[in-house]
């Protein structure tokens, strides 16, 4: 912190960017009377703060950068689909197929060099205020809890009909299921944090740290805030989920005051090595599925017409929704999300006559997927008749798919739909 005008410094920058003054320099000369007494107290405070390590901030920044090379080695600079097999937030994979470690995965995935390097640098600039002022323990929590928040706030946010309700609804909501990573939601919790923190206990600290903090952190909200208004493909649901979360938890933890003991409640430590392992099991399960069949990964591609057009949105949420239903159906058994994902299509509607044929076809197979589950398979015949079912219903989805391509390739123009078609494998890639 800036001893000069109060201003965030960076842990490790040397100098004050708002008033250029030397981070460790005296004060400099200013027109009103000085308040020492304030001063002191600020160095005072800001000794006993800022010696104290940041290990984790260090931690998360290797992690989040580790997991970036790998995905930029697997393509993702090239095939933004690499994401999805990485974790990244897909709202028809987490409804469709259960894969609840979607929630948690995408605060460790980026988009592209610009999307890291701007999220790391906040983490690098906030991460050790918050840690030293909390700890440790509480600094993984908040990130981890904040950071899944933001994702549930993403993943809440596709909603169609209110999208184009009017400016909040275009600042808050999507018109598709979209992609979404970044750490962004996590980094929003940690200002929330900071922001609160500055409020809440405005009365004990000394004059430099009110100024940085509490309302300190508003034109850092605020500008933020206007970016993400004025550029329609920030996930602002994210960053506001993050943020509220932060000021929540800001609101009802304390932090480590000057002096206090250094001992922490047994129950926090139990909590990081919770929300850590949560971490660990949910990138395990991005490594069991990676090599999974994916069909509808973005087979389905919405273009900046759909922004204007809910209609064509949802119809294609629906279909992929279904497909990914009836996958985890027919391959796990899992009919739970069938009566759901044919309501789903019911709503959608038709966009043409040939669009409506195609739903349902495949509300059809969904109702005959439901049936496959409940087929008996105590016996010999009967396990014998539910795999020639299974059979059947494959090669069914696989002739609906060539008709579905077919549409989109011919009436689909129109709606500015279109297929990812996946490469061809190599030799090398086959295993030749």
């Amino acid at each position: 912190m800036c001893r000069n005008c109060g201003a965030l410094v960076g842990a490790n920058e040397t100098q004050c960017s708002a008033c250029g003054a030397p981070k460790d320099s005296a004060p400099r000369t200013q027109t009103r009377a000085p308040v020492v007494v304030h001063d002191h107290e600020t160095v005072r405070f800001a000794r006993a703060i800022l010696s104290r390590p940041y290990i984790f901030t260090i931690v998360f920044i290797v992690a989040n950068v580790f997991v970036f090379i790998l995905t930029m080695q697997a393509g993702a600079d090239k095939n933004p689909a690499v994401l999805i097999r990485f974790g990244a937030k897909v709202n028809s994979l987490i409804e469709g197929q259960h894969e609840w470690w979607r929630f948690v995965t995408p605060i460790f995935l980026h988009g592209g060099i610009a999307h890291i390097l701007m999220n790391m640098y906040g983490l690098w600039v906030i991460g050790p205020y918050v840690e030293r002022l909390y700890g440790s323990a509480k600094f993984v929590v908040f990130w981890v809890v904040t950071g899944i928040v933001g994702v549930v706030a993403s993943f809440l946010s596709v909603q169609p009909g209110i999208h184009n309700a009017g400016p909040i609804g275009r600042f808050l909501f999507k018109s598709q299921d979209v992609v979404s990573v970044g750490a962004s939601g996590a980094l929003f919790g940690l200002i929330g944090v900071l922001f609160v923190f500055g409020i809440k206990f405005r009365h004990e600290l000394p004059e430099g740290f009110k100024r940085a903090f509490g309302t300190g952190m508003l034109p850092t909200i605020l500008l933020n805030i206007f970016i993400g208004y004025m550029i329609p493909v920030i996930d602002n649901a994210a960053h506001m989920g993050g943020l509220v979360s932060g000021a929540l938890l800001a609101l009802v933890v304390n932090y480590k005051r000057p002096g206090q003991r250094a001992g922490v409640a047994i129950v926090w430590h139990i909590l990081q090595i919770l929300a850590l392992a949560l971490v660990v099991v949910s990138f395990v399960m991005v490594a069991r599925n990676f090599n999974k069949n994916y069909p509808n990964l973005a087979d389905v591609v919405p273009h900046s017409f759909l922004e204007n057009n809910s209609d064509v949105a949802e119809y294609l949420n629906a279909i992929n929704n279904a497909q990914d239903t009836f996958d985890s159906a027919v391959d796990k058994g899992d009919a739970g999300g069938i009566d759901k994902a044919v309501q789903a299509l019911d709503k959608s509607g038709a966009l043409d006559k040939r669009s409506g044929e195609l739903r349902d076809e495949l509300k059809s197979l969904l109702m005959q997927a439901k049936d496959y589950v409940a087929m008996p398979e105590k016996s010999g015949a009967q396990a014998h008749a539910k795999a020639q079912k299974k059979f059947e219903l494959k090669k069914s989805q696989d002739l609906w798919w060539e008709k579905f391509k077919q549409w989109v390739k011919t009436d689909g123009k129109k709606y500015e739909i279109s297929i990812d078609e996946p490469p061809p494998e190599t030799d090398s890639q086959k295993g030749k």
